[in-house]
Formats: C-alpha cells, structure tokens, sequence
C-alpha cells in the first residue's frame, strides 16, 4: 500500500484498513469487478445502447477496467450559486475549465448542467463521458427553497452526446412524490435513447432533525432512499457517506425493524456504508458516495477515508467536486488521482 495513503488516513488507518464487515458479509454482496456489465446488467431489460454506455463509463480514464469510477460533478453553480462555488477559483466560471480537470483529473466521466456541457460539447463529448444533471435547486428565490426541478429535456442531453444523465430527488420533502414522478419519466426517456442514469438519492425534511442531531445522513434513511432510487431504476446511486444512524426510531415515523440496528449495522461507518450498499439491491446498482464541500487544508485526507470507506464496504467510487475544482488546478488534479489510487490498491480489500 502506497505510504501516502496510510499517511492520510492518520489515526484512522487501523481502524479502517483492518476491519472485517460481519453484518452483511462480503459474499452476500455483488461487488465491482471488470465483468460488472457481464455479471450483473446482461440480464436486465437495459437496452444494448444503454450497456454501451454504462461500458462508456466505466473504461475511461485512470480507473477504466477496475469495476469502479471517479466522477467529477459541477452542478455547485445553481446548488449553492456560482459565486460561493467558483470565487476560490474563477477559473471555473468557464465551462471548458471544468471539463479539461475531469480530463486531466483521470475521472470516468464529467456530471455538469445543461449549460456547462452543451456549450464545449461539440469539442469534448468525444473524449470524455458527459453526464448531464437535468434538475436542480435554484437557490436565488427569497426566501431560500429547496425543490428539484427539471431544466432542460432529455433529448437536449442525447442530441449534445451525452453518456447519461443524473437527477436529484430530495427523498422526505413535501415535494418528494412530484420529483419522484418526473425522474422516474425522465430516467425511462434516458433509458429508451440508451443513455444510462445516476440518482443523487437524497433526503430533504427538517423532521430529521431530532434533539440537536441530524439524522439526514443516517443509514437507515439513506439505505430506505436508495431503495427507492434503485426502484425507478437507476443504474447507479449516488449517497452522502453514513454518519449515524437510528433516523427512524428518532422520527417515529414510518416502518423499520430492531433487526437493522442489531443484525445488520454497527456503528463502524465500513458497516453503516455496507447498509446503503444492500439497499442498492445487494450492490447490483452501483454505490457512489459523494465528497462533501472543501474545508481547505483537511480535504485530501477526508476523501482519501471517504475512498477507503467506500471501496471496503463494497461501494462503487466517488463523485467528487468542490474539494477538487475549488483549489489551484495542479492540486484539483493531485488530490482526483490521489482517490483514485485508492480503488487501484489491491491491496486495499473488501471488509
């Protein structure tokens, strides 16, 4: 194992490198390989065009060929507004900017909007999958909502070559059944013109907020949202990393069972992450988690624990943005690769 990683992983490295996942054992899981299409998706009902472009993205760059992917995500600009996303780095008010670092960065594909890829799209659709994210938050209306909604067609995303496609529902909020309604459309649309799709499987409600804790990210919401995402039939899910869970048994709603919390979890964030995996149909639909805003100096060690964690319990890669657009280039780059020679470790196993 590459000394910089255990370096990165600090205090962690033990705790993270040697632990055996006795919950949902690894033989129980269908896990990333390079037969990942053979194994798993020959037998759906994912029309040829749509292997093919899963093919796409999984054998490109640095990771082509390892079952696992690296994807660099821009959508911040509309998220959290251009300005707080792009005024570390200004270079990235220009779309081109974006799709050159997924490039340079080795990533598997690049995930931007409408706007970002179609304007280079003639000049790189060819040289770098593009996953087109068709919904999104505005975050301009006073006061501040949050409600995905769509931004263009999915055939604009066909016509400018795009590999797939990604949507976001925000899974728990008061408008969760409508976006529920449109992606599911727009993702069997995407499947018909044989681009494949990625669900940002997020939960929305200030209902998870319990006592001070905020349960948004716990393992039994985000595994039951998964569900959900693999239900519409996405081919891959896209998660924030675990970081508790019992999010049912504070809100006392809905339905969960004492075996999740005893048989099935503890409370090792490889085994909370395991959780999310069995609830993408026991890994069959790819688990990505997702990097996490830049807190400066502590951004590559984080995502390093955040690879290994992901990569140990069976997940799939990482979709990774702002820790690495919102730096100089050169880093950006360095920090990408760095992740990705975690899922190229062999030695670096499954838990």
């Amino acid at each position: 194992m590459a000394a910089n990683i255990i370096e990165l992983l600090g205090k962690e490295a033990d705790h993270l490198l040697n632990h055996e996942c006795k919950t949902i054992t690894k033989d129980q899981i269908h896990l990333p390989s390079p037969n990942h299409l053979d194994d798993i998706w020959i037998n759906s009902n994912r029309s040829n065009q749509t292997l093919n472009s899963l093919n796409e993205l999984i054998n490109h760059g640095r990771l082509a060929g390892s079952g696992y992917l690296s994807i660099l995500p821009v959508d911040q600009g509309i998220e959290h507004s251009a300005g707080a996303s792009f005024a570390p780095n200004p270079i990235y008010f220009d779309p081109e900017n974006i799709v050159k670092l997924a490039i340079e960065g080795g990533c598997n594909a690049v995930a931007s909007t409408f706007g970002v890829l179609g304007i280079v799209s003639r000049k790189y659709a060819h040289k770098i999958p593009m996953m087109v994210k068709i919904n999104h938050n505005e975050f301009l209306s006073l006061p501040n909502k949050f409600d995905q909604v769509m931004f263009g067609q999915i055939k604009s995303a066909w016509n400018m070559g795009a590999t797939a496609v990604g949507a976001t529902i925000y899974w728990g909020s008061d408008n969760s059944t409508r976006q529920l309604q449109e992606v599911a459309t727009a993702f069997e649309m995407a499947h018909e013109l044989g681009m494949a799709t990625v669900l940002w499987c997020y939960t929305r409600n200030n209902g998870f907020k319990v006592d001070g804790v905020d349960y948004h990210t716990s393992a039994d919401l985000t595994g039951q949202a998964n569900h959900l995402g693999v239900t519409i039939q996405a081919d891959i899910i896209k998660q924030k990393l675990p970081t508790n869970n019992g999010g049912y048994n504070a809100t006392k709603h809905g339905k969960t069972s004492p075996l999740v919390y005893s048989k099935l979890t503890t409370d090792h964030p490889i085994d909370l992450t395991r959780y999310q995996v069995a609830n993408c149909y026991m890994g069959r639909v790819g688990l990505i988690n997702s990097g996490g805003e830049s807190k400066g100096a502590s951004d590559l060690a984080e995502s390093v624990i955040t690879a290994v964690v992901n990569k140990r319990a069976g997940g799939m890669g990482l979709i990774l943005g702002r820790k690495a657009f919102q730096r100089p280039i050169a880093e950006g780059i360095q920090l990408l690769n760095t992740i990705q020679d975690v899922y190229l470790d062999k030695s670096i196993t499954i838990a």
